[in-house]
C-alpha cells in the first residue's frame, strides 16, 4: 500500500482527499448514484420532517444513507472488474449482477422503511 509511513493526522487528512476523489468519481461516472444522491436530497428534509422521534428520523435518513453505502461499493467493484478486462466473462457478470442485487436491495429495504413508518403514523 502506498504512504504506509503516513500516520497521525496526516493519514487522517489523506483518507478524506481520497474519500472525495472517490466521491467526484462516482458522481462522474455513475448515473445511478447521481440520481441516488438527488433522492438523498429530498428524502432527507422530508424524512427530518415526518419522523416524529429521533429513531424515526434516523431510520428515514439512515435508509437512504445505506443506499449511498451499497451504491459507492457495487461502482468500486465495477470498476475494478472492468480495470481487470473489458471482454465478457462469466465471473465479472456475477460479480457486477451482484453488486447491482445489493443496491436493489438496500433500495427496497429503504422502501419498506418509509412505508412502515409512514404507515404506522397513518394508522395513529
Amino acid at each position: 500500500m502506498a504512504n504506509q509511513n503516513v500516520t497521525g493526522i496526516r493519514r487522517i487528512l489523506n483518507a478524506c482527499v481520497f474519500s472525495y476523489y472517490g466521491f467526484k468519481a462516482t458522481w462522474q461516472h455513475e448515473a445511478a448514484f447521481r440520481q441516488e444522491v438527488l433522492l438523498f436530497l429530498v428524502t432527507t428534509p422530508l424524512g427530518l420532517w415526518l419522523g416524529e422521534t429521533i429513531i424515526e428520523k434516523l431510520l428515514l435518513v439512515g435508509s437512504m444513507i445505506l443506499v449511498l453505502l451499497v451504491e459507492l461499493l457495487n461502482s468500486a467493484v465495477e470498476a475494478v472488474v472492468d480495470r481487470v478486462s473489458l471482454e465478457h466473462h462469466e465471473l465479472s457478470g456475477r460479480a457486477k449482477d451482484i453488486g447491482s442485487a445489493a443496491v436493489m436491495l438496500s433500495l427496497v429495504w429503504a422502501g419498506i422503511t418509509w412505508g412502515s413508518i409512514l404507515l404506522l403514523r397513518g394508522i395513529q
